[in-house]
């Protein structure tokens, strides 16, 4: 009988302190957090950035909170929402290179098993199993098989798509490396719905639904939102793309210089910034850009819609990014939310056809593709059946004041807007111009919601511990800088390098970019990346080399053998990958 007895004390214990958990759950007053991300979109796409594109909700967050002009992340997709949701470097957490073009040799190793591995804790498990409800919708690319999923991970409720991108109008792939496109509601296969679909709308009104449903319990949340946009295929509502008539006639060498004089009016680049005008004359063919008045009429055209289409997909982002904004305000929880806002990485400069294998398979799934599709009329463009990218010159415009793209190591691909409001905490209107990193999120959000930081060892496994720097201080106003010249950053991805260290940067790229060698900037002057001082200061070049080898040798890299081209190796993956999925 004591035994029962005993037991049944114990049994009370635990009830009374479920009772008590739950209680203080409905009590509790640790702010929502609240992730925005937006997918390929450069620098300057934003007004509160310099864009001339309507963003009037992001521009009302960068009023009312911080905005970073000096914030970096990965190159590319995967590996920063790896580094975002993680806190981990991404060489460590399973993303060492972007699944679609890793390299032959960096398959089957530590690191590279292509989805977010189990060596870290993902930020909503960390939330979750401190009371928070934990949402996400939209664009998630860190694993495509069961135990892998967005659901498995540590959210309550998901609607995920698994691979890089998506049409935007119906359930198809955007290109050849896949056979499929997976969406899964939790951890359930699914499909999206055949009517009324658009991916912005579509994400945006289910991340409500989840959050509504749980709204009065008194719990806080994190809301995880990938969208697509503004990922390739671009595409949007005619109504958005026509807004933009005859904006964009003058070309791409025009927009990027009335960004940059913009940027210069709202001070965010020192008056003295150049763009380079190199960019476009590279040796790499798919890239090379002719003067926009060597164009015909008909050319001109084109290009002209295939911008407005990215202006309109961007712009109806927004719009819906309202839309959230407006119902967590009506339910009174918007002032009690920390809403971060960025994008994954810089523009994609990538046009068809890129080769004859994708230019075989575009024709085969889109109605129209190519100028000549037309015949004249673009009104269509961004409509269903319809694909568009933007080559570039436009993703030249949209790095402003940075140099080259996604997946090098410059600014242009490194480079991104951060918003952050948090009312009560972040003085409104407020301006960051010193270095931070993408690591450096999740630690901030476990401070504002008194998480622990995990590790080394987390629910009997052991893991890496994050290592970023709580952003708190800085958004409290009581320190400039997230990371003093003592707190140096390396970075790779598809064998583009870098080194940060307070104001400079350490740079290496391939091809066309660069030819391996060491360069280095002052990030903080000359964001351009125009002005080497490699050769005026050796000892410094000589330190943060010695850095990042060690920093490699930590995160066990995997180089990329000689001759490398992440565009090739999405061919070579598609056939080794072919019928597995």
């Amino acid at each position: 009988m004591m035994i029962f007895h005993n037991l049944s004390k114990v049994l009370v214990g635990v009830c009374l302190a479920a009772v008590a958990a739950n209680s203080a759950w409905a009590e509790d007053s640790r702010p929502n957090i609240l992730i925005l991300i937006a997918d390929d979109m450069g620098f300057s796409d934003v007004g509160a950035f310099g864009s001339e594109i309507d963003t009037p909700t992001i521009d009302r967050l960068a009023a009312e909170g911080m905005t970073f002009t000096n914030y970096h992340v990965g190159a590319s997709c995967s590996p920063t929402r790896t580094m975002l949701i993680s806190g981990v470097d991404n060489h460590l957490a399973g993303l060492g290179n972007m699944l679609e073009i890793q390299a032959d040799n960096q398959f089957d190793q530590p690191g590279y098993e292509g989805h977010l591995n189990d060596k870290v804790v993902a930020l909503p498990r960390l939330l979750k199993d401190a009371g928070y409800h934990t949402y996400m919708t939209g664009k998630w690319h860190l694993g495509h098989e069961p135990g892998t999923l967005a659901y498995d991970r540590g959210f309550d409720k998901s609607f995920m798509l698994a691979e890089s991108g998506a049409d935007n109008w119906v359930e198809q792939p955007y290109a050849p490396f896949y056979e499929r496109v997976h969406y899964y509601q939790d951890d359930k296969l699914t499909s999206l719905p055949t009517e009324d679909y658009y991916s912005s709308d579509f994400w945006t009104q289910t991340m409500i639904d989840y959050i509504d449903s749980n709204i009065d319990d008194g719990k806080p949340f994190l809301a995880w939102l990938g969208y697509q946009a503004v990922h390739y295929p671009h595409q949007a509502p005619k109504a958005f793309i026509d807004k933009y008539d005859g904006v964009y006639d003058e070309g791409f060498e025009a927009l990027r210089a009335s960004r940059l004089e913009r940027q210069k009016e709202m001070g965010l680049v020192s008056p003295e910034i150049e763009l380079d005008g190199d960019l476009l004359k590279t040796s790499y063919e798919p890239w090379q850009m002719p003067d926009w008045d060597s164009f015909s009429d008909e050319e001109k055209a084109f290009r002209s819609r295939q911008m407005q289409t990215y202006a309109g997909m961007l712009d109806n982002m927004d719009g819906n990014i309202g839309k959230l904004l407006t119902y967590l305000e009506e339910k009174g929880e918007l002032d009690n939310t920390l809403v971060i806002f960025q994008s994954d990485n810089g523009p994609d400069p990538n046009q068809l056809p890129l080769s004859e294998a994708y230019h075989d398979w575009y024709k085969a799934n889109y109605d129209k593709v190519y100028m000549e599709d037309f015949n004249g009329d673009f009104s269509d463009m961004g409509q269903k059946g319809v694909y568009a990218d933007y080559g570039p010159g436009w993703a030249a415009a949209a790095a402003t004041p940075g140099s080259y793209f996604k997946t090098f190591s410059t600014e242009g691909g490194l480079r991104v807007p951060l918003i952050v409001r948090f009312p009560g905490v972040v003085e409104a209107g407020s301006r960051v111009e010193k270095f931070a990193y993408v690591r450096d999120v999740l630690p901030t959000i476990l401070e504002v919601a008194g998480v622990e930081t995990p590790g080394p060892v987390y629910d009997g496994r052991e893991i890496y511990s994050p290592d970023g720097i709580s952003m708190l201080p800085v958004l409290k106003g009581e320190v400039e800088t997230v990371r003093t010249e003592e707190h140096p950053v390396g970075y790779e991805l598809a064998g583009s390098s870098a080194v940060f260290k307070g104001r400079y940067k350490l740079m290496q790229n391939l091809p066309p970019k660069g030819d391996g060698s060491w360069e280095l900037f002052d990030i903080d002057t000359d964001p351009s990346e125009l002005n080497n001082l490699a050769s005026e200061m050796p000892e410094l070049v000589e330190e943060m080399t010695a850095f990042y080898e060690q920093w490699a040798k930590d995160v066990n890299l995997v180089p990329v053998p000689e001759g490398y081209n992440p565009l090739e190796q999405t061919v070579i993956n598609a056939k080794r990958n072919a019928g597995k999925h």
